[in-house]
């Protein structure tokens, strides 16, 4: 067969082959299909042109198949069975037992609200799912590294998302400061923008990966730049080195909330300017049909449900702000230290 041949071999014409090799009749094959006889032969004609054989013979008053018809008949069937699958394909997820990688880029403000209970979630639901929870490249290969599937999803809270990505918002929620109890603002309800540029600032977000935080960001489009004193690289440390120094940390409500209900932190409102921190999700074209992309979206979603239950004021739902889990892990981090561990109040 020629590679011209091979181009013009369209399903249609395969159809029509595999309906003629059942029937070997032109006009039953014509009235099957609705069309004319003459029609049908005409495609017949073609379908011999392409091929190179004669397909059907006459004997008698039938047709009966050549030897090559006979040869090339299971392969028709099989491609058109293909063809059909991919017509009529639906993903389906058994997640107890799929077997996947997964590797999401998570905000690090995430660390230890969020990824706990997401973890907790994939686990009782897909345990043999591989989960791997990677932070923001500064290089700016996000939108890349979705595309080659290196990355299923980003979980994010930076002020402007890629647009050439799908985006589903996730949850939204005040943002507030937090410092020690001995800190000169501890006493106040909230903090002026004016008052918020004057103070130091410890944040978990490196200097190289600054335009990505939802603070900075959000200070960058106002053409304003705070005093960043102190820089470390993940969220566990903050607590620890807030308690220790006159600094100011800015974040969710839900973690300050959080870490105040078992360490002696004051929380502040943030300066209106700020606005309100966003959370949302992203992937790739490539990702957004495959029901296990799905599956996991829907556990990111309820996990983000989950949090916004607890994103109220204290007032409201106090109890829910306790950590019953967290405080004896500190208790013990603490002691480890030598220092006086603290109690949920």
């Amino acid at each position: 067969m020629s590679v011209l041949g091979r181009r013009e071999l369209d399903i249609r014409l395969l159809r029509v082959l595999q309906l003629l090799l059942q029937e070997r009749s032109v006009s039953r094959v014509a009235d099957r299909l609705g069309q004319s006889q003459p029609a049908v032969s005409a495609t017949l004609r073609q379908l011999r042109e392409i091929i190179g054989d004669q397909l059907l013979v006459r004997s008698g008053n039938s047709l009966v198949p050549t030897a090559r018809a006979v040869e090339i008949s299971d392969t028709v069937d099989a491609t058109l069975a293909g063809f059909e699958q991919i017509a009529t394909w639906r993903d389906e997820i058994q997640p107890k037992i799929a077997r996947r990688h997964v590797r999401i880029v998570a905000s690090n403000g995430l660390s230890v609200l969020f990824v706990p209970r997401l973890v907790e979630l994939l686990r009782k639901e897909a345990p043999g799912v591989q989960l791997e929870f990677c932070s923001v490249p500064g290089d700016g290969t996000l939108s890349r590294r979705l595309e080659s599937g290196e990355v299923d999803l980003i979980i994010g809270n930076w002020p402007s998302p890629a647009e050439d990505l799908r985006i589903a918002p996730l949850m939204e929620t005040d943002i507030v400061c937090m410092t020690r109890s001995s800190h000169p603002l501890a006493k106040k309800a909230a903090i002026d923008l004016d008052d918020y540029m004057e103070q130091a600032h410890v944040s978990p977000t490196p200097t190289a990966v600054m335009h990505w935080s939802p603070i900075d960001g959000r200070l960058a489009q106002m053409h304003r730049q705070r005093n960043i004193a102190i820089s470390v690289p993940e969220y566990s440390m903050i607590p620890y080195v807030l308690s220790r120094a006159d600094l100011l940390f800015t974040t969710a409500r839900p973690f300050a909330e959080h870490l105040a209900s078992f360490m002696p932190f004051s929380i502040l409102g943030a300066p209106p300017e700020l606005g309100r921190m966003k959370f949302y999700m992203l992937w790739h074209e490539r990702a957004h049909n495959s029901a296990f992309e799905r599956w996991l979206r829907d556990m990111v979603r309820k996990v983000a449900a989950e949090i916004r239950a607890i994103d109220t004021p204290p007032a409201i739902q106090p109890a829910l702000h306790k950590s019953p889990v967290m405080a004896p892990i500190m208790a013990q981090q603490m002691a480890a230290h030598g220092r006086k561990a603290f109690t949920p109040r």
